[in-house]
Protein backbone atom coordinates (compact mmCIF):
# COMPACT_ATOMS: atom_id res chain seq x y z
CA UNK A 1 0.00 0.00 0.00
CA UNK A 2 2.67 2.67 0.87
CA UNK A 3 4.76 1.59 -2.21
CA UNK A 4 1.85 2.30 -4.39
CA UNK A 5 1.38 6.03 -2.81
CA UNK A 6 5.27 6.49 -3.07
CA UNK A 7 4.73 5.47 -6.74
CA UNK A 8 1.95 7.92 -6.94
CA UNK A 9 3.37 10.93 -5.25
CA UNK A 10 6.61 10.51 -7.73
CA UNK A 11 4.61 10.71 -10.94
CA UNK A 12 2.80 13.51 -9.46
CA UNK A 13 6.08 15.55 -8.91
CA UNK A 14 7.18 14.72 -12.17
CA UNK A 15 4.54 15.82 -13.86
CA UNK A 16 4.47 19.04 -12.25
CA UNK A 17 4.63 22.34 -13.84
CA UNK A 18 8.25 24.16 -12.62
CA UNK A 19 7.18 27.30 -14.47
CA UNK A 20 7.20 30.43 -11.72
CA UNK A 21 3.66 31.35 -11.28
CA UNK A 22 1.81 33.54 -8.84
CA UNK A 23 -2.26 33.67 -8.01
CA UNK A 24 -4.69 36.11 -6.64
CA UNK A 25 -8.20 35.42 -5.40
CA UNK A 26 -10.80 36.93 -4.53
CA UNK A 27 -10.20 40.37 -5.62
CA UNK A 28 -13.79 42.72 -6.06
CA UNK A 29 -13.50 43.22 -10.03
CA UNK A 30 -15.66 40.81 -12.55
CA UNK A 31 -13.39 38.96 -14.33
CA UNK A 32 -14.76 40.19 -17.77
CA UNK A 33 -13.79 43.77 -17.00
CA UNK A 34 -9.90 41.42 -16.22
CA UNK A 35 -9.83 39.68 -19.32
CA UNK A 36 -9.99 43.43 -21.35
CA UNK A 37 -6.95 43.97 -19.49
CA UNK A 38 -5.12 40.82 -19.54
CA UNK A 39 -5.80 40.69 -23.29
CA UNK A 40 -3.25 43.73 -23.18
CA UNK A 41 0.40 41.63 -21.70
CA UNK A 42 -0.49 37.97 -22.42
CA UNK A 43 2.75 36.79 -24.61
CA UNK A 44 4.45 39.91 -23.89
CA UNK A 45 8.02 39.82 -22.27
CA UNK A 46 7.89 40.71 -18.27
CA UNK A 47 9.52 44.11 -18.47
CA UNK A 48 6.96 45.50 -22.04
CA UNK A 49 4.02 43.96 -19.73
CA UNK A 50 4.78 46.03 -16.76
CA UNK A 51 5.18 48.83 -18.40
CA UNK A 52 1.85 48.54 -19.92
CA UNK A 53 0.25 48.14 -17.11
CA UNK A 54 1.48 51.11 -15.22
CA UNK A 55 0.78 53.41 -18.14
CA UNK A 56 -2.80 51.88 -18.42
CA UNK A 57 -5.49 54.29 -16.42
CA UNK A 58 -7.62 51.30 -14.51
CA UNK A 59 -8.54 49.80 -11.28
CA UNK A 60 -7.89 46.20 -13.35
CA UNK A 61 -4.96 46.82 -14.72
CA UNK A 62 -3.34 47.87 -11.13
CA UNK A 63 -4.46 44.35 -9.99
CA UNK A 64 -3.32 42.76 -12.82
CA UNK A 65 0.47 44.10 -12.60
CA UNK A 66 0.84 43.29 -9.32
CA UNK A 67 0.34 39.75 -9.59
CA UNK A 68 2.77 39.52 -13.02
CA UNK A 69 5.07 41.19 -9.99
CA UNK A 70 4.59 38.40 -7.82
CA UNK A 71 5.13 36.05 -10.87
CA UNK A 72 8.49 37.43 -11.62
CA UNK A 73 9.42 37.94 -7.72
CA UNK A 74 8.67 34.36 -7.78
CA UNK A 75 10.93 33.72 -10.38
CA UNK A 76 13.92 35.90 -9.04
CA UNK A 77 13.88 34.18 -5.74
CA UNK A 78 12.70 30.90 -5.71
CA UNK A 79 13.84 29.85 -9.42
CA UNK A 80 16.99 31.96 -9.48
CA UNK A 81 15.46 32.91 -12.79
CA UNK A 82 16.52 36.59 -14.04
CA UNK A 83 13.75 39.02 -14.75
CA UNK A 84 14.92 40.27 -18.39
CA UNK A 85 14.48 36.48 -19.32
CA UNK A 86 10.95 36.36 -18.37
CA UNK A 87 7.72 36.09 -20.43
CA UNK A 88 3.61 36.31 -19.62
CA UNK A 89 3.23 32.68 -21.10
CA UNK A 90 -0.19 32.15 -19.41
CA UNK A 91 -2.50 34.64 -17.80
CA UNK A 92 -6.10 33.93 -17.02
CA UNK A 93 -8.79 34.77 -14.82
CA UNK A 94 -11.88 32.74 -13.60
CA UNK A 95 -14.79 33.56 -11.62
CA UNK A 96 -14.56 33.83 -7.96
CA UNK A 97 -17.58 33.69 -4.93
CA UNK A 98 -20.33 36.27 -5.03
CA UNK A 99 -21.28 38.74 -2.54
CA UNK A 100 -24.77 38.87 -2.55
CA UNK A 101 -26.67 41.78 -1.31
CA UNK A 102 -29.81 43.41 -0.90
CA UNK A 103 -31.39 46.29 -2.13
CA UNK A 104 -34.74 46.94 -0.58
CA UNK A 105 -37.76 48.14 -2.85
CA UNK A 106 -41.15 49.51 -2.84
CA UNK A 107 -44.18 47.16 -1.51
CA UNK A 108 -42.11 44.96 0.21
CA UNK A 109 -39.71 43.74 -2.70
CA UNK A 110 -36.19 42.85 -2.61
CA UNK A 111 -33.78 42.83 -5.35
CA UNK A 112 -30.48 40.83 -5.36
CA UNK A 113 -27.53 42.63 -6.25
CA UNK A 114 -24.30 39.99 -7.23
CA UNK A 115 -20.74 41.69 -6.48
CA UNK A 116 -18.47 39.59 -8.36
CA UNK A 117 -15.39 38.77 -7.36
CA UNK A 118 -12.36 37.18 -9.42
CA UNK A 119 -8.95 34.81 -9.65
CA UNK A 120 -6.17 35.73 -11.39
CA UNK A 121 -2.99 33.27 -12.55
CA UNK A 122 -0.12 34.62 -14.01
CA UNK A 123 2.63 31.63 -15.23
CA UNK A 124 5.79 33.04 -16.42
CA UNK A 125 8.36 31.61 -18.71
CA UNK A 126 11.69 32.00 -19.85
CA UNK A 127 12.33 33.09 -23.61
CA UNK A 128 14.39 30.62 -25.47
Amino acid sequence: MAKRIKEKTEKINQSRDTRPYAKAKFLRVSSTKLNIIMDLVRGKSYNEAVAILKNTPNKSADLVRKVIESAGSNAENNKGLNKQDLYVAEIYSGQGSTYKRQNIRARGRVDLILKRTSNITVILDTVK
